[in-house]
């Protein structure tokens, strides 16, 4: 029998990442307590960033574009460890992944649920076959950085809250070289 993704406990931190409890996944986002999470964006040789179109089933933000991947990790599961799981699970590939940043941000959706993270962003690089999970993306793209910042600015209603915040940063560090 499949378990029900929202009823997973996912990891309460404090600003400072301490861990403080666990809470049911859609009781946390009811209440909007902080939690941890994880973004990944992932590039191509051609610098071009993989995109998701989260599914319109998701229990926030669905139909929206969005970094490669994200989600939680699970009580005692490593950050890391984490990150490969989902991007296996959402993308199906795996890559190295290196966390560049981490980042607090709180906002509310339509449908009453509030998401609050300390998200830690991972990067990494990929050129081989994408098997997108379709309960989770709609649709994958890869695109230029140059494309993606002209549509954000263009149609930012489009993108995911959480994606919006992060991508001048992740995009700054890209342009740098930092991932080579």
């Amino acid at each position: 029998m499949k378990k029900n993704p929202m009823t997973e406990n996912i990891i309460l931190v404090d600003k400072n990442d301490k861990e403080v409890g666990l809470g049911e996944k859609l009781r946390v986002h009811r209440e909007g307590r902080l939690h941890r999470a994880f973004s990944i964006f992932v590039f191509n040789s051609d610098n071009q960033m993989l995109i998701q179109q989260r599914n319109r089933n998701k229990y926030h933000s669905g139909g929206l574009w969005a970094n490669t991947c994200c989600s939680h990790p699970r009580a005692g599961e490593r950050l890391a460890e984490a990150a490969h799981r989902r991007l296996k699970e959402e993308m199906g590939f795996d890559c190295e992944l290196t966390e560049i940043f981490s980042f607090i941000y709180k906002t509310g959706f339509d449908n009453g649920l509030i998401e609050h993270e300390l998200d830690h962003v991972f990067a990494g690089t990929y050129d081989g076959e994408i098997k997108p999970n379709p309960e989770e993306a709609e649709a994958v793209e890869w695109i230029g950085l140059d494309e993606l910042e002209g549509d954000l600015e263009n149609q930012p209603g489009k993108y995911a809250y959480w994606f919006k915040q992060a991508i001048s940063r992740v995009i700054g560090y890209k342009k740098r070289g930092s991932m080579e």
